[in-house]
């Protein structure tokens, strides 16, 4: 477990939001853009899903004509977020953005996609050492802790972590119906398709201080592992995955430490995530309340697939500096192939605004 570092801003764009504040507080209010969609399944009955108001989202210019439609909706997703969360940057940062397990490099050249966002979101960045991390939900702390070596090694002084995702590709959505992953009409084995965007600006302990900028939580340590029994594997399902996440997470952190009293988890809606998420719990037992909360943003939201990650650290974070949401607050997310991650996130000591 690697610690210490602070998160300076959030920019967040969601079928709830189109900023950070006003994501956290439709969540809260348990507000859902959960809604009948334009695309049929197999039945011709409409698809559940959770989507951003095309209106809502600015016009693209200037885009290569070699991107696709899933690659062009991302960046009208992704361009306000990063603009949001980089408003007080003064110089270029590195940017560590999840993406979808789908958009391996030889689908989309990430460098493409990196310059086409740079230039619609108006916000220079340290293309030289920027890259994008295919790897799906998990994909979010998979980058954050790729973030915690850069900045602990002093190779970064400012990091943005973030990520993007559309489920709104009907050939997508086909292929995911014939796999029997989305949910139908009444009960059913499957998750709500959604999208979203979510960039954080990370510093190293202090970094606020010395820029006089109020952080608004602090991540304490990330934690990652590999599931050989995942979705699309034949070898035997056994949770070992997401229990190496946590206990590389606890490692070393005291067993008389405050315990986790809420839990933003990567529960989608399908059942099959929730044996990794018992196996888990159940070996890091002694460090979690016995009054734990959990939640679940898919609910509002849909399952906005890579962005997932960074979505929940942004909303946990927030939850924290507000004052509503009681610390630490883990964050966990699990892919749909062997990737799989976790976070713990506390309140800056002395500085919780409040319930409001």
């Amino acid at each position: 477990m690697t610690r210490g570092l602070e998160i300076l801003s959030v920019g967040m764009v969601t079928p709830v939001g189109l900023t950070a504040p006003t994501t956290a507080a439709a969540i809260r209010a348990g507000i859902s853009r959960v809604r009948e969609t334009p695309f049929v399944d197999l039945r011709f009955q409409p698809h559940p899903g959770a989507f951003v108001d095309t209106a809502c989202l600015p016009e693209l210019h200037q885009v290569d004509s070699r991107l696709g439609f899933r690659e062009a909706r991302m960046l009208r997703l992704a361009a306000p977020a990063l603009r949001e969360a980089a408003r007080h940057l003064e110089e270029p940062p590195i940017l560590l953005l999840a993406m979808p397990e789908e958009l391996r490099p030889e689908e989309v050249a990430p460098t493409r996609f990196l310059e086409a966002l740079s230039r619609s979101a108006d916000v220079p960045l340290d293309l030289s050492r920027s890259r994008c991390v295919a790897q799906g939900r998990a994909a979010g702390l998979v980058a954050l802790a790729e973030a915690f070596q850069l900045i602990q090694m002093h190779r970064a002084t400012d990091i943005l972590v973030g990520g993007v995702d559309t489920f709104m590709v009907p050939e997508l959505l086909a292929t995911l119906e014939l796999e029997a992953r989305l949910r139908g009409a009444g009960p059913s084995d499957g998750f709500i398709p959604g999208e979203g965007a979510c960039f954080l600006w990370l510093g190293a302990t202090g970094r606020g201080r010395r820029s006089r900028i109020q952080p608004v939580a602090t991540i304490e340590g990330v934690g990652t592992g590999h599931e050989p029994g995942h979705r699309y594997s034949q070898e035997p399902y056994r949770g070992e995955g997401l229990a190496e996440s946590f206990l590389s997470l606890f490692a070393s952190r005291p067993v008389s430490a405050p315990r986790v009293q809420s839990v933003y988890t990567g529960l989608n809606g399908e059942s099959f995530w929730a044996k990794e998420w018992g196996v888990a719990c159940l070996r890091s037992r002694d460090h979690f309340s016995d009054d734990l909360r959990t939640h679940h943003p898919v609910e509002n939201i849909g399952d906005p697939g890579a962005a997932l990650g960074p979505v929940m650290l942004g909303l946990a974070a927030i939850g924290l500096q507000r004052g509503y949401l009681p610390g630490p607050c883990l964050v966990w997310c699990s892919s749909d192939r062997e990737e799989r991650g976790a976070a713990l996130l506390c309140a800056q000591e002395g500085e919780t605004r409040g319930d409001r």
